[in-house]
């Protein structure tokens, strides 16, 4: 969490502890359930490792072959939504598991915007509901990410 604990460097007491328990409350949730294999890849099907903290935090776990994946996420800083559901569509593989079960995201962690802790326990968040949609419910679906149906 060493990421995390920057980030939280110059909070104020209040809200270091309103992001900690939020933080909290994915752990002790995700502590009870199997880790997820998550691919998180590119619009080239690359992986992409920027998130892996985050994705472990929401209890995932970062897998590179697509085969063994549960879940996908595509996630490309500068990509919105529109883009990726526009360039997804020719690089699925029916072969892929997580294709066949709908198991497909994509997420625009609004690119733009500062690198926060709030951001950061925000994305953590989204990613458990993500991964574990019956567990947990944040409300960003659709905003800042969707299941996408191939």
């Amino acid at each position: 969490m060493s990421f995390l604990n920057d980030l939280f460097i110059g909070l104020d007491e209040v809200k270091r502890e309103e992001l900690q328990e939020r933080l909290d409350l994915v752990e002790h949730k995700i502590k009870f359930m199997d880790k997820v294999p998550v691919a998180c890849v590119d619009t080239n099907n690359y992986p992409v490792y920027l998130l892996s903290e985050e994705i472990t935090l929401a209890g995932g776990m970062l897998e590179t072959d697509m085969l063994s994946a549960v879940f996908i996420v595509y996630y490309e800083p500068g990509k919105t939504l529109n883009d990726l559901m526009r360039e997804i569509p020719s690089l699925l593989d029916t072969n892929w598991p997580a294709v066949n079960n709908n198991r497909i995201i994509l997420l625009n962690d609004d690119v733009d915007r500062e690198r926060t802790a709030e951001n950061a326990v925000s994305l953590i968040e989204d990613i458990a509901e993500m991964l574990h949609p019956g567990s947990f419910i944040f409300g960003h679906e659709g905003d800042k990410w969707i299941r996408f149906g191939a």
